[in-house]
């Protein structure tokens, strides 16, 4: 057997190791890396404390088949190890709310047959999380972002020794009651009192990202003489 293990095989085998808690799983990998580094077989069955055949089968199906767990521990990793680089990639470019729905693509593209545990067990091992995506402006342009950076940059280099690059906005907040849920007798409409009126403040504020420099003016109104009047201070 020729195949050797890539440098990125290697390091998710040995996370894999230091997370995998069925013993069985563990000696696979240790083999597997032995085996890549030059041991024999009857080398690592006398450190495995294995017989010889089945340490030599432990190597073969992880490189014909990419497959760590027992017989009687489902079918988590069978996929080859090119069926497992796409299904990464794969997984990486398009986001699945169920694991069901991977098994269906599995099926569909590679003819493997998954259950739901052992494609958890599968996306476990191979670094995936089930969490929420991290929320971006969804108009946002990553060019124009570019081009803002690239402008911002060159006016900072070029300001004088008494000036300063401020980002500025508007707010206005509302001072009211505002309800909220609470546990309340079924049958029951629990009453609230609330303000008479709804009072806002209007603030106009600025920061120097340099420094974390904050100015800030409480006004009336939010015009044309209000803005004037808070860059001049």
């Amino acid at each position: 057997m020729e195949r050797k293990l890539s440098t990125q095989e290697r390091i998710d085998l040995q996370t894999r190791h230091k997370k995998e808690r069925d013993g069985r799983v563990r000696d696979r990998i240790k083999a597997v890396l032995a085996h890549d580094d030059g041991y024999s077989y009857s080398e690592i069955s006398r450190l495995l404390l294995l017989d010889d055949e089945t340490v030599r089968r432990h190597i073969k199906s992880y490189f014909y088949q990419h497959k760590l767990a027992p017989e009687n521990g489902g079918s988590s990793s069978y996929l080859t190890v090119e069926e497992s680089r796409h299904l990464k990639t794969h997984l990486t470019e398009k986001l699945y709310l169920h694991v069901k729905a991977i098994c269906a693509y599995v099926q569909t593209q590679m003819g493997k047959s998954y259950s739901v545990s052992g494609m958890t067990k599968w996306l476990q091992a191979n670094g995936f999380r089930y969490k929420k995506p991290h929320g971006v402006p969804a108009k946002a342009d990553k060019e124009k972002q570019a081009e803002f950076i690239a402008h911002y940059e060159a006016l900072k280099s070029s300001l004088g020794p008494d000036e300063a690059v401020f980002f500025a906005d508007c707010t206005h907040p509302q001072h009211q009651t505002r309800l909220a849920y609470g546990w309340i007798p079924a049958g029951i409409r629990r009453a609230k009192p609330m303000t008479a009126c709804q009072k806002r403040v209007n603030l106009i504020g600025a920061l120097n990202l340099d420094n974390h420099e904050i100015e800030y003016r409480q006004v009336d109104w939010v015009n044309a003489e209000s803005v004037k009047i808070f860059l001049q201070q």
